[in-house]
């Protein structure tokens, strides 16, 4: 269903559609002449082939979209290669660059192209229309080379490159009208937890270091993505597995999925179950969340304020909790009722600040593509 939201997001008088495909959802924003927004959201149907339950839930969008017509459309793309540029016309050459990155994020960038293919078939009748990727990675662009590097020889030519950096760089814009001026050119630790899950260290509101590497699976346990992996792990499942069956295991059968062992993959379904297995997969989850925020309190000397966003970070009041509770001794402590009923500020009166801020990948993609006055 439709939610409608009035914000003044654009300058001109173009109607804008921001499509933003997940792993396990499709979001979209409509963006009116009038400066009406118009938000969708569509779980895609698990008991589904993925491309046929997103192709599913496209019809679905361009039904309740009816008579409107974009002119333009601009696609979140989880992966857009080492550039400084954050959003480019999808040109066919630009969408033939894009093809041969797929190997970066196997879950994402096949359905940010299977999307960008649907727009275009859809509203071909509108020669008007141009279409934009926005890339995930463009916040995390000028990383210092302490955060970027990896341990390895340098001819191999790999490096981490960071994502959700649409919503890092919306969340980024939002802190200056909660906090202090002197927290934010301070140390923020920004914790993106949904399907995928990544966490940022902000500094002067700046991405200079973030947990998810060269690929989506990197950093902290997700849904189905394994995140980080002792090397050697890796080797010896390459000594079990062909690379097909080795990818399908990191980014597929991996995460809360195998650590509840099997019993499921979806955060909610794990807090609603009494089963041992469920409340380990909630304990390592909360585990591995909590020492990277520990880990970048180590790096950079100290964190000022900490911020959780996403569908994990903004609904799942349980898991801040097992996040928050043993941080007492970086100066960080709940309110008990701000927590449980999802207030923007769930800090108490003694602690630093500790925030929730809804995820708007949309309204950072309107601004990428919106012409400037």
């Amino acid at each position: 269903m439709a939610e409608v939201n009035t914000q003044n997001m654009l300058n001109d008088d173009q109607s804008l559609l921001v499509i933003n495909c997940g792993s396990s959802s499709l979001k979209a924003a409509y963006f009116a002449s009038d400066k009406a927004r118009q938000n969708y959201h569509y779980r895609i149907d698990p008991n589904l082939p993925v491309i046929e339950g997103f192709e599913s839930a496209f019809k679905q969008l361009f039904a309740e979209l009816g008579a409107a017509r974009p002119t333009r459309i601009a696609h979140r793309f989880v992966f857009g290669g080492h550039i400084e540029d954050t959003a480019r016309l999808l040109t066919v050459e630009e969408q033939d660059r894009l093809e041969k990155l797929i190997s970066f994020a196997p879950l994402h960038l096949p359905l940010n192209l299977l999307g960008v293919r649907l727009c275009a078939t859809h509203y071909s009748a509108h020669p008007r229309l141009s279409q934009w990727a926005c890339f995930d990675n463009g916040f995390h662009y000028n990383l210092p080379a302490l955060a970027y590097r990896y341990a390895i020889p340098e001819s191999a030519q790999l490096r981490r490159f960071g994502f959700h950096g649409l919503n890092y760089a919306h969340i980024a814009k939002q802190l200056p009208g909660l906090l202090d001026h002197t927290i934010t050119q301070g140390r923020i630790v920004v914790a993106h937890l949904g399907s995928g899950c990544s966490v940022c260290l902000l500094e002067n509101l700046q991405s200079v270091d973030t947990s998810m590497g060269y690929s989506t699976a990197g950093g902290i346990p997700m849904a189905t993505r394994s995140g980080d992996l002792d090397p050697g792990v890796m080797l010896a499942l390459a000594n079990q597995l062909n690379s097909g069956q080795l990818e399908d295991l990191i980014f597929h059968q991996s995460g809360l999925h195998a650590l509840s062992n099997g019993e499921s993959s979806d955060m909610q379904t794990l807090l609603d179950s009494d089963s041992p297995a469920a409340k380990f997969a909630l304990d390592y989850f909360a585990c591995s969340v909590r020492a990277m925020i520990g880990s970048y309190a180590a790096k950079a000397g100290g964190i000022d304020a900490l911020v959780f966003t996403g569908g994990i970070g903004e609904h799942a009041s349980k898991i801040r909790a097992l996040i928050c509770d043993p941080l007492s001794f970086l100066g960080f402590s709940l309110s008990a009722s701000a927590n449980q009923t999802h207030q923007t500020w769930i800090s108490d009166h003694s602690s630093k600040p500790i925030l929730v801020i809804p995820a708007d990948e949309e309204a950072e993609m309107a601004a990428e593509v919106t012409p400037k006055n």
